[in-house]
């Protein structure tokens, strides 16, 4: 089992600890001495004041962030959470992506999503109906960029003609690409182009807004790992060699009250029963002190006793 976090902005404003250079490097440098094995950055490069004012967070820029955070440690990897890919040109994904993990030696993931705010995909000038369609057919360019030169490419939404795109990432093939979402829509899109899933825990509530699908149990975690199997058999794909992240529903979060290292260890049991292969563990972000004390916290009391 291996552990991630997505750096700790989690409201709006923001606590100011978190946006400096300082605190990016203290806590990318923390959590690699914790034992943790990845961390990566949200993407909201244009949010509603509306959708922050009923929840949502500020956002760093993921793949700066990442980079800049790379050039501070050694073997931490870098798995954004997650890039909206709709939201960029996928020659520009696929340069950022290449410069990052040849620039961190093989640390970059790309995990990527379809999206689900109207108000940020009118404010990029994106068509939201497309989304799905965007997400599919920048897969096939990066996937295709990253492996090979003077690349062609014909599609309903980018056309290319004798594209090389040089230094490559170091990653061979290329690095892993991960694909977020609860749907089954989604995991088809692990079965044919992708290297992991990351699906998330979603209530009703939390689903609807997200436009996704409802998983807020083990049970409903492992019927879509079933699912997924199911498809790669179909794609001949070996589905024993794709990655699945979701959150650790149980034990609570390092850093807060009730936190249960042992019920938690527990919870990573029936994870791992059902196929998890990396968990996504959420850590305060209310001061950059609080935040660097859970990701020790979670070293010592978690990852070290496994």
């Amino acid at each position: 089992m291996r552990f991630a976090f997505t750096y700790p902005i989690i409201t709006h404003p923001c606590h100011p600890e978190l946006v400096s250079p300082q605190a990016v490097s203290t806590v990318a440098r923390a959590a690699e001495a914790a034992g943790f094995d990845a961390m990566g950055f949200t993407d909201h490069p244009a949010p509603t004041q509306r959708w922050l004012d009923a929840g949502g967070h500020d956002s760093l820029d993921p793949f700066v962030a990442m980079g800049f955070a790379a050039a501070h440690t050694e073997t931490i990897r870098f798995i954004p959470n997650v890039v909206v890919l709709p939201y960029r040109n996928p020659f520009v994904v696929a340069k950022s992506g290449a410069t990052l993990d040849l620039l961190s030696g093989g640390r970059f993931t790309l995990a990527v999503g379809v999206g689900y705010l109207k108000g940020e995909f009118a404010a990029l000038g994106v068509d939201f109906e497309e989304r799905a369609a965007l997400v599919e057919e920048s897969l096939d360019v990066i996937r295709a960029i990253w492996t090979g030169d003077d690349v062609s490419f014909e599609g309903r939404h980018f056309r290319a003609r004798g594209i090389t795109a040089h230094p490559r990432p170091v990653s061979s093939p290329h690095p892993p690409i991960w694909i977020g979402g609860n749907t089954g829509k989604a995991r088809q899109r692990v079965a044919t182009r992708g290297q992991g899933w990351a699906p998330f825990p979603a209530s009703p509530g939390l689903a609807s807004t997200a436009r996704t699908a409802e998983m807020n149990s083990v049970e409903a975690l492992t019927a879509g790992i079933d699912d997924l199997k199911r498809r790669c058999d179909e794609a001949g794909r070996d589905w024993a060699a794709i990655d699945i992240c979701f959150s650790n529903l149980v034990g609570g979060r390092p850093g807060y009250d009730g936190f249960d290292p042992g019920a938690y260890l527990d919870g990573l049991g029936r994870l791992a029963e059902a196929g998890v292969t990396w968990v996504q563990v959420t850590v305060p972000g209310d001061s950059l002190s609080h935040t660097v004390e859970a990701l020790g916290q979670f070293g010592e009391s978690v990852i070290s006793t496994l």
